[in-house]
């Protein structure tokens, strides 16, 4: 299933029922934290890709056996993956169990 982040909305604020028939918000605070919730689901979609594309570039460069490359790479993963647990998207075990298993892989490299 391909997902596009940047797709456009349904737009709730008219609406009794969805696209797929099932009763949406009937109040104007209910339509605005629909409009929102949405919003909310897309940023946070485009952050955890971002941080599953941070840890598979660490990942290539210990594959690819370069030690130097793969520190660098490692750098700017934490930061990213700092950032989002900061925000609430990952719990900060969750980050600090993520780093710690790319540093012990730089680590592990000849």
């Amino acid at each position: 299933m391909s997902r596009k982040v940047n797709e456009t909305p349904l737009l709730l604020t008219n609406l009794r029922f969805n696209n797929k028939g099932y009763k949406m918000a009937n109040t104007a605070q209910a339509r605005k934290r629909a409009r929102q919730a949405i919003t909310r689901r897309n940023h946070n979609f485009a952050l955890r890709t971002e941080f599953r594309t941070a840890i598979k570039k660490v990942l290539k460069a210990i594959q690819g056996g370069n030690k130097e490359a793969a520190k660098v790479e490692f750098v700017s993963a934490q930061s990213t993956i700092d950032k989002i647990a900061r925000k609430g998207i990952f719990h900060k075990n969750k980050a600090a169990r993520h780093k710690s298993k790319l540093s012990a892989k730089i680590k592990a490299m000849a």
